[in-house]
């Protein structure tokens, strides 16, 4: 019991040690980069915003959530604090500005989290849906993954582009340096990421794993995550080269063996410091690589810091 106190003890200590690092290197930092002060007038069309005509695929910092349907799952007060990474509808988030979402389903088709499960994707699909019939110039990348120890929902590649037909851009590396203008009417990169079915093919209507990488690390440690976004991100291609995308989450995770494993008060041991972070890759010398910027529990200053420095590549500021 002793040995059991005693370790929980260092590892307070060891977060607020971390939770310093990023502290202290935010006020010898700061947040200012190109394209930090700009604010879009429409979250809902910032894209839009910019000219479609100019506007390249590869210019745009993506706002992202990870997992992003999570708003409604479990039981309130009860399982939902384990488990809840966003406060906002799959809407909202898309009228704040999120253009990148993190679906996790199962056999049935329904959203899940680990064990804990929330509505159908359908409502995943319906809220898309009306975004795109109330914009015209958004693009919006789709990541639709099996969670970890479920089964493949059968026939789901069929569902996806039944549902999203329309609107699909199909698997085509090319995409990555056309303008929004040129990839228009369709609106929608549907990465599909089943565990045991057949991959989608190039120039199928949905996309395969590849095309979406990342290197999550399970950890609540602030800092330690902070550094490790920033090495992988470092070891990345510039984005005017990549034909394929790179996430890095701006989030941390509980742990089974800390006493605080809600999401919501650890990940906002780091969520303050997406700015910090973007500054950080223009000292680091990676900018040029920083692509798909995910966080839990988004908000409208997090789709801002991205704008921002879209913004900013587009002007050639960066």
């Amino acid at each position: 019991m002793g040995s059991q106190i005693s370790k929980q003890i260092e590892r307070r200590k060891e977060i607020s040690t971390e939770k310093k690092v990023l502290v202290d290197l935010e006020e010898s930092s700061g947040e200012t980069y190109p394209g930090s002060d700009y604010r879009p007038s429409d979250g809902k069309n910032w894209m839009a915003g910019f000219n479609p005509e100019k506007l390249h695929i590869n210019q745009i910092v993506w706002p992202g959530t990870h997992d992003s349907a999570s708003n409604r799952i479990g039981i309130p007060l009860i399982t939902r604090p384990f488990a809840q990474c966003q406060s906002l509808s799959i809407y909202r988030q898309l009228c704040v500005g999120t253009r990148v979402f993190d679906i996790r389903v199962q056999e049935d088709r329904r959203v899940c989290h680990g064990i804990l499960t929330t509505y159908s994707v359908d409502v995943v699909i319906r809220d898309l849906k009306k975004f795109l019939l109330e914009t015209e110039s958004e693009i919006v990348i789709l990541e639709v993954r099996t969670e970890f120890g479920h089964e493949d929902p059968p026939e789901f590649d069929k569902y996806l582009e039944e549902q999203l037909g329309e609107y699909l851009i199909h698997q085509d590396d090319s995409v990555f340096g056309k303008t929004i203008a040129e990839l228009l009417p369709k609106r929608v990169i549907c990465v599909w990421k089943p565990r045991k079915s057949p991959a989608p093919k190039h120039g199928s209507p949905l996309w395969s794993a590849g095309y979406l990488k990342d290197n999550w690390i399970d950890t609540d440690l602030p800092s330690t995550k902070f550094e490790s976004n920033m090495k992988y991100l470092g070891e990345q291609p510039p984005v005017s080269s990549r034909k394929y995308f790179y996430r890095v989450e701006n989030t941390v995770t509980p742990q089974a063996d800390n006493p605080i494993v809600c999401v919501k008060p650890v990940t906002n041991r780091i969520h303050g410091y997406a700015r910090l972070f973007i500054t950080q890759c223009f000292s680091r010398g990676c900018a040029d690589k920083l692509q798909i910027f995910s966080t839990d529990f988004i908000d409208e200053d997090f789709v801002d810091a991205c704008v921002g420095l879209t913004r900013a590549r587009v002007e050639g500021k960066a």
